[in-house]
C-alpha cells in the first residue's frame, strides 16, 4: 500500500464523509470511522488489483479476448511475440 496521487481525492472525500457525520457522532468516532474507510478501501483496491493481475498473466489476445499462456493464444494458437 503505497501512497498514489489519487489518494489525495480519496482523503478529500473522506474527509468531507467525516465532516457529514460529525453532526451525528462525535468528532473523536467520526475520525475512527474516516481511518478505517481509509484503510478499508485501500486492502480492497489492492487485493482487486492483485486478482486483475493473476487473472491477466501476460496478456489478452486480441482476437478473441482469452488469456495469453506462455506467448500464445490456447484458442487461436497465435504467437504475441
Amino acid at each position: 500500500m503505497k501512497f498514489e496521487r489519487r489518494d489525495i481525492i480519496l482523503i478529500v472525500g473522506i474527509f468531507l464523509v467525516v465532516l457529514g457525520i460529525t453532526q451525528y457522532v462525535p468528532f473523536h468516532y467520526s475520525a475512527l470511522i474516516g481511518v478505517l474507510v481509509y484503510f478499508i478501501i485501500k486492502l480492497y483496491v489492492d487485493k482487486r488489483r492483485q486478482s486483475i493481475s493473476n487473472a491477466v498473466g501476460d496478456g489478452i489476445c486480441m482476437e478473441c479476448g482469452s488469456r495469453i499462456i506462455d506467448k500464445k493464444c490456447p484458442k487461436c494458437d497465435y504467437s504475441q511475440e
